[in-house]
């Protein structure tokens, strides 16, 4: 059996992909920014997370290699944290990798300020 992989539609960069699905144009605006303020509020944590896994590493001298060892990942994943490659992770992988440092996540569920 032979899968049909043509290509039928792409969605242009930037293009909002609400309205692209056929929703009403205000309610493809308002879903559209939604998502991107929850995309922004994501990849704001996966920084903070990260830097502190950046302090954790350079407050302990070590080489990227050392650290891929301790956080028990490769070394190009250590260059990721440290490069900011939010993409790259998830919250989760982030959290567990803290807690292998001693440095344990908190969650506090409120407004945001």
């Amino acid at each position: 059996m032979k899968s049909n992989t043509e290509i039928r539609h792409v969605t242009k960069a930037g293009a909002n992909l609400f309205l692209e699905l056929g929703f009403a144009p205000a309610e493809a605006k308002r879903l559209q920014a939604a998502s991107r303020k929850r995309i922004a509020q994501t990849r704001q944590l996966k920084l903070q997370l990260m830097e502190e896994l950046s302090a954790w590493i350079a407050e302990h001298h070590l080489k990227q290699a050392e650290a891929a060892e301790v956080l028990m990942v490769s070394r190009p994943r250590v260059s990721d944290v440290v490069n900011k490659k939010t993409a790259k992770f998830t919250i989760d992988t982030l959290v567990e990798m803290l807690s292998r440092v001693g440095r344990p996540v908190r969650l506090s569920i409120g407004e945001l300020r």
